[in-house]
C-alpha cells in the first residue's frame, strides 16, 4: 500500500486548497459567532430585548435560508473562481451596510445579507469545491479547507472583542470589509487555473447509491434525506444559539465576557484535531460508519455547560463541543457525495446548507424566547444534550436501511 505524503499532497494542491481555506475564513464575517461580539451594542442601538434580537436575527437568518436552495444550485452551473468573487463583494457590502445602518426595520435585511454570502454561499462555495475536485482524498481536502473556518473562530473574537477597548464597533465592521474585499484578488489568483468542475467532467465524477447519480428531486423524495435533517440542523442551531448568547451567558454564570472568549482557541484547537481526525477517518472507512456516532461528544458537551458553573467546567464542556464541531466540518459534506454522487452535489448540497442555515435561524430565536419566557439556558442546555442523543438514534435508522444500496 502507497503510503500517504501529507507534504507532497499540499504542494500539489497548494492553490486549490487555499482557496478553500480563504473561502471559509471570510465566511467568519458572516457566521454567528463574529456577529455575536457585537449582539451587547446591537442590543443597546436599537433597544432591543435578547427575544427581540434574537426574533431579528431568527427573520433574517431564515430568509437567506429560502434563498439559499436556489442561489446554491449555482454551484454547480459557474466555477468558483466566477462565483467567489461574487459572494465576497456581497459579504462586503453586507458588513459596510452593518457599520452604518441606524434604523430598525433595515436591521433584518443587514442580517440577511451577511448570513446568505458569509455562513451560506462562502462556505457552501468551499466544500463543494472539495468534494467535487477530490476524490480519493475527500475528506484531508474538506479538513484542510475547513481550517480556515476554525482559524477565523480562534482568531477574530479575541481580536475584535479586545479592539473594541479603541474602536467603535461600527469601524470594526468596516475592517472586516476590507479584509473581505482583499480576499478577491487572492482568490482569483488562487484558482487562475481552476480545475474542472465534476459536473462538466463525466470521467472524473463519482457515483452514490444504486451506482447512480442522484438529482436534487430525487434526493428530496428518498427516505434517507429526512432521516438526516436533524443532524444537520442540530449542530447548527444550537452551536449557533451558543454563540450567540456569549455575553448573556458569560453574564448568568458570573464570568467575564472575556474569560469566555479566551476559551474559544482551546475549542477551535480540539476542533481542528478531530476535524483531521475525521477526515482520515472518512477516507479509510466512509462516512457510513461514523455519521451515526458523532453527535455524541455534542450531547455530553451541552450537559456539562448545563450543570457547570465554573470556567473549567466551561473548559471541558467546550472541549466535547469541539470534538463534534470538528467532524461536522467534513463527515455531512463527504456524505452527500458519497450516498448521492457528485453530478448534482451543488444543488443537493444546497438543500442542505438552506436547511443548516435555517437551523442557524431557529437555534437563537428559539433559545431568546426561552429566556424571555424564564427557562434558564442551563437548562436549554440539558434539553438540547437529550435532543442530540435522539439525532444519533435516527441517523442510525436512516444509514442502516441505506447502506446496502452503496
Amino acid at each position: 500500500m502507497t503510503r500517504f505524503n501529507l507534504r507532497q499532497y499540499l504542494l500539489d494542491n497548494a492553490t486549490w486548497l487555499g482557496a478553500g481555506v480563504l473561502l471559509t475564513f471570510l465566511s467568519s464575517f458572516g457566521q454567528t459567532f463574529f456577529i455575536s461580539i457585537f449582539s451587547g451594542e446591537i442590543r443597546a442601538e436599537f433597544g432591543l430585548s435578547h427575544g427581540a434580537w434574537g426574533g431579528l436575527y431568527t427573520l433574517g437568518t431564515t430568509l437567506s435560508a429560502i434563498v439559499m436552495v436556489w442561489a446554491g444550485g449555482l454551484t454547480d452551473i459557474f466555477r468558483v473562481r466566477v462565483l467567489g468573487p461574487v459572494v465576497l463583494a456581497g459579504l462586503a457590502l453586507a458588513a459596510i451596510a452593518m457599520s452604518l445602518n441606524t434604523w430598525l426595520l433595515v436591521l433584518p435585511a443587514v442580517i440577511f445579507l451577511l448570513r446568505l454570502f458569509g455562513q451560506g454561499m462562502s462556505t457552501h462555495l468551499a466544500v463543494v469545491a472539495m468534494a467535487r475536485w477530490f476524490t480519493v482524498t475527500r475528506g484531508k481536502a474538506l479538513s484542510i479547507a475547513s481550517t480556515g473556518y476554525a482559524i477565523g473562530e480562534a482568531l477574530l473574537p479575541l481580536i475584535f472583542v479586545a479592539a473594541m477597548v479603541y474602536l467603535d464597533w461600527r469601524w470594526l465592521w468596516i475592517v472586516a470589509a476590507g479584509v473581505t474585499l482583499l480576499g478577491i484578488p487572492m482568490l482569483m489568483r488562487l484558482l487562475r487555473d481552476e480545475r474542472t468542475p465534476q459536473s462538466l467532467s463525466s470521467e472524473s465524477s463519482a457515483t452514490g447509491m444504486q451506482d447512480r447519480h442522484w438529482s436534487r428531486r430525487d434526493a428530496l423524495f428518498h427516505p434517507l434525506f429526512w432521516f438526516m435533517v436533524p443532524s444537520v440542523l442540530g449542530p447548527s442551531a444550537f452551536i449557533t444559539a451558543f454563540f450567540f448568547h456569549q455575553v448573556y451567558l458569560a453574564d448568568v454564570k458570573g464570568w467575564q465576557h472575556i474569560q469566555l472568549v479566551a476559551l474559544f482557541p482551546v475549542y477551535t484547537g480540539v476542533s481542528l484535531l478531530s476535524l483531521f481526525a475525521a477526515g482520515w477517518a472518512l477516507d479509510k472507512w466512509g462516512t457510513a460508519r461514523i455519521m451515526p456516532y458523532y453527535q455524541i461528544p455534542m450531547a455530553i458537551g451541552f450537559v456539562i455547560l448545563g450543570v457547570t458553573n465554573s470556567i473549567s467546567g466551561a473548559t471541558i464542556g467546550l472541549i466535547f463541543l469541539a470534538l463534534t464541531v470538528g467532524a461536522n466540518s467534513t463527515l455531512p459534506s463527504a456524505f452527500w457525495a458519497e450516498f448521492y454522487g457528485t453530478r448534482h452535489i451543488g444543488a443537493i448540497k444546497a438543500m442542505a446548507a438552506a436547511v443548516m442555515v435555517l437551523g442557524s435561524a431557529i437555534g437563537p430565536g428559539l433559545t431568546g424566547l426561552l429566556i424571555d419566557v424564564g427557562v434558564s439556558l442551563n437548562t436549554q442546555f440539558i434539553w438540547v444534550g437529550m435532543f442530540f442523543v435522539l439525532v444519533c438514534g435516527l441517523v442510525w435508522v436512516g444509514i442502516s436501511g441505506a447502506s446496502r444500496d452503496l
